[in-house]
């Protein structure tokens, strides 16, 4: 069961990233420039992850993603989330089951986030204190 459309959002530390997907041809852009063109090479094939993994579903779809914050490589990782969990939602149940046993953070957000830092000392960080000279 194909749907005409589906969106989903992936997060990755502070980068997040949403993909709206539609019946297509197979092309995929991220921030309005095409996935061929994005450099380094390692990052491309780290989006293109998913899409090689659904195989002809990701020709019958067209796929648009957003992502903002953090750095390149958190924005690669929550590209390739949003695309896996929307080509899930796109092309049915069947995908999770190809993503879960290829790479389970494909599916599963990352929970794990920064300490905030503590009051009298905020510049330094949660636990470290100020050097303190003895004598």
């Amino acid at each position: 069961m194909v749907k005409k459309e589906g969106h989903s959002i992936g997060k990755r530390k502070k980068a997040i990233a949403k993909a709206f997907i539609r019946k297509g041809n197979g092309t995929v852009k991220i921030n309005n420039v095409s996935l061929r063109n994005i450099k380094p090479e390692m990052i491309r094939l780290m989006i293109e992850e998913p899409l090689i993994l659904a195989g002809d579903l990701s020709k019958k779809a067209d796929v648009n993603v957003k992502v903002k914050g953090g750095g390149i490589v958190g924005q690669a990782e929550a590209v390739r989330q949003a695309i896996a969990l929307g080509l899930i939602e796109f092309g049915g149940k069947k995908y999770k089951q190809i993503f879960e046993d290829y790479d389970r953070h494909l599916l599963v957000k990352d929970s794990r986030r920064t300490e905030p830092h503590k009051p009298s000392r905020s510049s330094t960080g949660p636990r470290r204190h100020k050097q303190r000279s003895k004598r």
